[in-house]
């Protein structure tokens, strides 16, 4: 059985894993300043938005997922051909209606693909799954990755499927913000009170990051940390601990709204690196998606993985 793998942008996972998978991706449109791009994963289309320092004025952006009509031409126009079975993985349904609108295309899409297959000499049924990773950015990759692992391993599509929700039951995403007004600029924008103004002020005064989680579709802060590298450092740290203790998918994903290397030069990277090379994990690095810049704000790093349930404390 031919089976492929189908997310949506904001899933934050490096091009050449994408490729390498033949992952199809979900676009995001955004708008903003005049300015139209898409969403991707490409990385020139990311540097464009990189390098026109658009993550520090997009706040006021308006992101279009990929709508019912455009997830049911994708399928239909091609994946119904190419596969028997494609296992679709969108961010946390909580945060955003590309799940919604995946789960409703699914339905024209399974009524309409058996003249397309059948045109193309194939008379099998096909199968579409879709699954809630019930989470965001980097904390969306770990149950990707366990897809993909699964393809390679020859299961079945219902193991796949309840696979992949339990790693998405058990998936961590850890959000580290620069600036808080810009934050809190787009919270606003979207309706979110999660960070007031006074918030905002006392932590930009006082230069005191909060550390954000998502888990299981719910986000919130878990921390509060003086200075970014501080923070950052914070986390390599416990995330290597996790590491130590033991992971339900050997993989570390990162994202930075930057350029890689500003990350790569932040303290605590190194013991993260070497402790994933010396368990066998694999480091998966990326920049964030232009989605994520636009509602995290330029310079934000996030940290996913899966292990099961603990209590963090920072």
């Amino acid at each position: 059985m031919r089976i492929g793998v189908a997310i949506d942008a904001a899933c934050d996972l490096p091009r050449d894993f994408i490729e390498r998978n033949n992952i199809t991706v979900l676009p995001i449109t955004i708008k903003v300043d005049g300015q139209t791009f898409l969403d991707d994963r490409n990385a020139a289309e990311t540097q464009r938005f990189i390098d026109q320092n658009m993550g520090s004025r997009a706040h006021e952006a308006e992101t279009e997922p990929s709508s019912v009509e455009h997830v049911q031409r994708v399928f239909l126009d091609k994946m119904v051909v190419d596969y028997d079975c494609v296992i679709c993985l969108t961010i946390t349904a909580t945060r955003s209606p590309i799940h919604d609108n995946v789960i409703r295309a699914s339905f024209a899409i399974l009524k309409h693909y058996r003249p397309i297959r059948e045109a193309a000499g194939n008379r099998q049924p096909f199968l579409m799954r879709v699954v809630d990773t019930r989470n965001i950015f980097a904390g969306a990759a770990a149950p990707v990755v366990e897809a993909v692992r699964m393809i390679a391993a020859g299961e079945s599509p219902q193991q796949m499927r309840e696979r992949a929700a339990h790693i998405a039951n058990n998936a961590y995403g850890y959000m580290l913000p620069r600036d808080l007004y810009y934050l809190r600029a787009r919270a606003k924008k979207k309706g979110d009170r999660s960070v007031s103004m006074f918030s905002a002020m006392l932590g930009s005064a006082l230069d005191i990051k909060p550390l954000l989680r998502c888990y299981r579709g719910e986000t919130g802060p878990v921390g509060k940390i003086r200075g970014f590298e501080h923070g950052a450092q914070t986390l390599f740290e416990y995330a290597a601990k996790r590491v130590q203790a033991g992971l339900l998918v050997p993989a570390m994903s990162l994202s930075y709204g930057g350029e890689l290397d500003v990350m790569r030069n932040l303290p605590g990277y190194e013991i993260l690196l070497k402790t994933c090379e010396g368990a066998g994990v694999e480091m998966l690095e990326s920049p964030m998606s232009i989605t994520g810049m636009v509602n995290v704000g330029e310079g934000a790093m996030t940290l996913g993985f899966a292990a099961e349930e603990h209590v963090a404390e920072f």
